[in-house]
């Protein structure tokens, strides 16, 4: 595999970030160089030498997409933008790696497994739901479902060390459940299937480990840094009451890894990781 012949949309996001350390040599463009929902921007691209197209371009605010407002910025980015580059992959007979999500299903099951029938329950997850229908469409494509994606930048990890240090008890949900995913795991395995010339299709991919609520993540974030307080478990019920614009969550989230880990890729368990990442962000002040 080539890395130059790589391009990477979102390139300055969690994902596109650990993309852009693992595979140095492959083109990154964010929304102010490569708008994916400007369709005559892409359509004049140089896409010269360019074999693979990562997606890790996406609207993510959960909350937010519940809006008037944000609802339309997730479809335009979600769906109209994916499908633009789903166009251009399909003309130019490229490969497209897309990064999917657990909240394509309502999570009334456990254990998802990739060829189940999407139900999402939330508008972002409607909009991941019609984007991966457009790719699969595509002779050419991995579509890769994650969950819980923790990578550089503000996330549920930074957050609740963050509250910890400064001496805060949290309140946090304790009847969703699933995994963390690493963006630097996410990365590693869309390299791996890419290396490794996998078969196109849909892999679930998030870090390997026990299925844990996030009340019982926020109490090992604490033990790893020795932070002695209570995390305060409540159901997601008490936790949404009075509140406005906050999308439901599905309470399963833990992605069947058994396909992924067929083609030989072993995920890294998220517990060790977890304890990686927060030292490093410890080192780095934040």
């Amino acid at each position: 595999m080539d890395e130059k012949s790589i391009l990477i949309t979102g390139a300055n996001g969690q994902l596109g970030r650990a993309l852009r350390t693992l595979l140095p040599k492959a083109r990154a463009g964010d929304r102010e160089i490569l708008d994916i929902t400007d369709k005559n921007l892409l359509d004049n691209f140089d896409w010269t030498d360019v074999k693979i197209i990562i997606n890790a371009a996406a609207y993510t605010n959960v909350d937010g997409a519940e809006t008037d407002e944000g609802a339309a910025l997730a479809r335009r980015i979600n769906v109209d933008g994916l499908a633009n580059l789903a166009d251009v992959a399909g003309k130019r007979d490229l490969i497209l790696v897309h990064i999917s999500t657990d909240y394509v299903f309502d999570g009334t099951k456990s254990d998802h497994l990739e060829n189940e029938v999407m139900s999402p329950i939330n508008v972002y997850g409607q909009t991941k739901a019609v984007g991966d229908e457009i790719v699969l469409k595509l002779a050419k494509s991995y579509l890769l479902r994650a969950s819980w994606v923790i990578g550089d930048g503000g996330n549920f990890v930074r957050t609740m060390l963050d509250l910890g240090r400064k001496g805060v008890s949290p309140s946090v949900v304790d009847d969703q459940f699933g995994r963390l995913t690493f963006a630097d795991e996410l990365a590693r395995a869309i390299k791996f299937l890419l290396e490794n010339k996998a078969e196109y299709g849909v892999y679930n991919i998030t870090n390997s480990g026990p299925v844990k609520s996030w009340a019982e993540i926020t109490e090992e974030i604490f033990a790893d840094v020795g932070i002695d307080l209570p995390v305060r478990r409540i159901s997601t019920e008490r936790y949404l009451a009075g509140k406005q614009n906050i999308a439901p969550r599905p309470k399963n989230s833990d992605l069947n890894l058994d396909k992924l880990r067929a083609v030989g890729f072993g995920p890294k368990n998220w517990q060790e990781e977890l304890k990686t990442y927060i030292m490093k962000a410890i080192k780095e002040g934040k």
